[in-house]
C-alpha cells in the first residue's frame, strides 16, 4: 500500500486550487448562515426547505446528482452520495445540520442572519452548530468535481433538517423511510470533534467524538387526591412531584470511566505529566479547557427542566407532571433506569417523551488513526484523543444503521477563543482561519484510504 504521508501525490491541491477551497467555503458558510432555518421544536421550523434546495443545487452544478426529500411539508433535507475508486469498499457518510436553533435579535450585536464577514469571522446563528460544517462538505464536493477526483470508496453526504429537535424529521426519517440512501456505509463523521482545545502547557488536543451518553427524555405524573386548598391535603400531588424532583436533583451519580474516557485521561496525563482523579472537580481542573470535555462524560446525569400542575390557587389538583433530562453514559442503561424508578418509588410515574441508546465507535480504529493522521499533517504538533459527547447529535440515529459513528469536524481557533460561548449562544461567529484550516483537514482526510494508516500511532 502506499505510504500514508504520500496519500496526496496524485490530485494534490495546487496553490490555486487551495485558494478557491478555501475561499468558497467562507461564502457558503456565510451564504448558508443567511438561510433561517431556525428550528422551535414541536414541528415548527423554516427555511429548511429552501436551504436543502439551494444546497443540492450547488450539488447539481457540479454533476452530482442529489435528491431531496421531505419528511413533513418544508422539512427537507438533502443527500448525495459521491462514488469512489473502489465502489465496493466500505462507504463513508458525512452528515450535517441544515437547521439551527433560534435567536433572539435583541440579545444580538448584529442580524443573528446576516452572514457578514467582519475582522476576520463569520457572524450569524450557525456558524459553529453547524453550517461551518456543512460548508465544508459542499467546498470539499465542488472542489472534486472542478478537479475530477473520486475518492477512495463512495462518500455519502447528508446535509439534514430537526437536528435540533429529535432529529426524527430529518436523520431518523431518513434512516427509518430511506435506508437504501446509506446502502454500504460502514463508518460516519458528523459533529463534534476534531476542533483545537488549548491545554494549560500552550499545546493543542484535537478531541474526535467516539460516543454520545444516550438521552432519556422522560415526562413524570404523581397523582393525588383533588381537594380545597384550604384544608389539608395528605396526598398532594403537587407536594409529592415536588419531593421526587428534590430527590432526583439532588442524587450523586457515580463516577464511570467508560474506555473512551479512560484513554482521554491517561493520554492528558501522561501528555502534561499529572495525575487526574476523575471524581474530584479540583483535579479535573488542572486540564483547563480540556476540563469540560471530561467533567460530563463520567457520570450519568438527571436534571428535571419543567412543571406544569393546577389551574388555580384554592384548587388541590389530582395530578402534577414535571419534564426531566436524563443522560446515561454507555453501557449503562440498567443502572440509570434502575436508580430513577428507585427514586421514583411507587406514587410517580414515568413515560417516555423521547429515547436514544448511547452510541460509541472504537477509537483503536483505522478510521480513528486516519482522523488523526489528517490533523497531524495539518498540525504536526496535534494531540488526538477520544472523547465522549455529553449531548446528543444524529449519530443516534445513524447508528440505528449499524453504522459506527464519530464526531469530527475539525477547526483552529487561537487561545482565548470560547467556541462552547458560541455554541447555542449569543453573537454566534466562526473565524475564517479556522473554517480555512477544517476545510484542508476535511478534504485530506476524504481523500485518504484508511487501510493505508497504522493504527500503532
Amino acid at each position: 500500500m502506499n505510504d500514508p504521508a504520500n496519500h496526496q501525490d496524485s490530485a494534490a491541491l495546487s496553490t490555486a486550487e487551495d485558494a478557491a477551497l478555501t475561499a468558497e467555503v467562507t461564502e457558503l458558510c456565510a451564504r448558508l448562515i443567511r438561510f433561517d432555518t431556525s428550528n422551535y421544536g414541536a414541528g415548527d421550523s423554516r427555511g429548511e426547505r429552501e436551504a436543502a434546495e439551494w444546497t443540492a443545487g450547488l450539488l447539481s452544478d457540479s454533476g452530482y446528482e442529489p435528491v431531496v426529500l421531505e419528511s413533513a411539508p418544508r422539512r427537507a433535507s438533502t443527500v448525495v452520495r459521491i462514488p469512489g475508486e473502489d465502489r465496493a469498499a466500505p462507504a463513508l457518510l458525512v452528515h450535517g445540520h441544515l437547521d439551527v436553533v433560534p435567536a433572539e435579535p435583541a440579545d444580538w450585536s448584529f442580524d443573528p442572519f446576516c452572514g457578514d464577514i467582519r475582522d476576520g469571522a463569520i457572524l450569524g446563528r450557525g456558524a459553529l452548530d453547524m453550517k461551518d460544517m456543512d460548508a465544508m462538505m459542499l467546498a470539499v464536493a465542488r472542489s472534486w468535481a472542478r478537479r475530477g477526483v473520486r475518492p477512495p470508496r463512495d462518500v455519502v453526504m447528508a446535509f439534514v433538517a430537526d437536528e435540533e429537535d429529535t432529529g426524527e424529521l430529518g436523520a431518523g426519517f431518513l434512516v427509518d423511510r430511506h435506508p437504501a440512501l446509506f446502502e454500504g456505509v460502514a463508518t460516519a463523521i458528523g459533529e463534534s470533534g476534531g476542533y483545537s482545545v488549548h491545554l494549560p502547557d500552550a499545546s493543542r488536543l484535537y478531541p474526535v467524538a467516539v460516543g454520545e451518553r444516550g438521552s432519556a427524555w422522560m415526562d413524570l405524573t404523581a397523582r393525588g387526591a383533588a381537594g380545597h386548598g384550604s384544608r389539608p391535603g395528605s396526598d398532594n400531588a403537587v407536594a409529592t412531584l415536588a419531593a421526587t424532583l428534590a430527590a432526583l436533583a439532588a442524587h450523586r451519580w457515580p463516577v464511570r470511566t467508560v474506555p473512551a474516557v479512560a484513554a482521554l485521561l491517561e493520554g492528558l496525563s501522561t501528555h502534561l505529566g499529572i495525575t487526574v482523579d476523575p471524581a474530584d472537580p479540583a483535579s479535573l481542573a488542572q486540564l483547563g479547557e480540556a476540563a469540560k470535555l471530561v467533567g460530563a462524560t463520567v457520570a450519568n446525569t438527571l436534571n428535571p427542566t419543567m412543571l406544569k400542575a393546577g389551574y388555580k390557587h384554592n384548587v388541590i389538583p389530582s395530578e402534577a407532571t414535571a419534564g426531566v433530562d436524563g443522560r446515561i453514559l454507555p453501557g449503562a442503561e440498567e443502572e440509570f433506569f434502575a436508580t430513577v424508578d428507585t427514586l421514583l418509588g411507587e406514587k410517580v410515574s414515568r413515560s417516555f417523551h423521547s429515547f436514544a441508546a448511547p452510541v460509541f465507535a472504537d477509537h483503536t480504529s483505522r478510521e480513528f488513526a486516519a482522523m488523526a493522521a489528517a490533523l497531524r499533517r495539518a498540525d504536526p504538533e496535534a494531540l488526538v484523543l477520544p472523547f465522549i459527547m455529553s449531548g446528543g447529535t444524529d449519530a443516534k440515529a445513524f447508528a440505528r444503521l449499524g453504522i459506527e459513528c464519530y464526531g469530527f469536524g475539525p477547526g483552529l481557533t487561537p487561545p482565548g477563543f470560547d467556541a462552547w460561548r458560541y455554541v447555542h449562544g449569543v453573537d454566534e461567529q466562526v473565524l475564517v482561519s479556522s473554517l480555512e484550516f477544517g476545510v484542508r483537514v476535511l478534504e485530506d482526510f476524504l481523500r485518504s484510504d484508511p487501510l493505508a494508516v497504522r493504527t500503532d500511532g
